[in-house]
């Protein structure tokens, strides 16, 4: 693009030159990508996108398991076609902040608020 410019203004200026100039490897300049962009197969696209519009919540493992297809060609196209759903986060996290309650001498706190307190596996 820059070369087409100064070309266009009477400038010659060689690929080699300007790949100098820029600190850029010439190889960079003359690269063409030989992978293939990623295609779908719309034989699996049409069932799966039913499935999900009929159970949203159904994640690629079930939709595999109840179509009877591979879970990672599944799982592709809804990489592919923006389909993924979101995993829920793993692990005990506080929904409220919690306020520290200090008394400040004996029997004066006679209440406190008991949905904070951790009860284990089963809450």
């Amino acid at each position: 693009m820059i070369r087409q410019g100064l070309q266009a203004e009477g400038i010659t200026v060689s690929i080699a030159k300007l790949c100098r100039w820029f600190g850029v490897p010439r190889r960079s300049v003359y690269y063409k990508p030989v992978k293939s962009p990623p295609k779908v197969d719309p034989k699996f696209v049409a069932p799966i996108k039913a499935m999900i519009e009929e159970s949203p919540s159904f994640g690629y493992r079930t939709v595999a398991h109840l179509l009877g297809f591979n879970k990672n060609t599944v799982q592709r196209v809804f990489q592919l076609m923006g389909w993924q759903v979101r995993k829920r986060p793993i692990g005990f996290r506080p929904r409220i902040q919690a306020l520290t309650s200090v008394a400040s001498k004996p029997n004066e706190r006679w209440s406190t608020n008991l949905c904070r307190v951790w009860a284990g596996r089963d809450g």
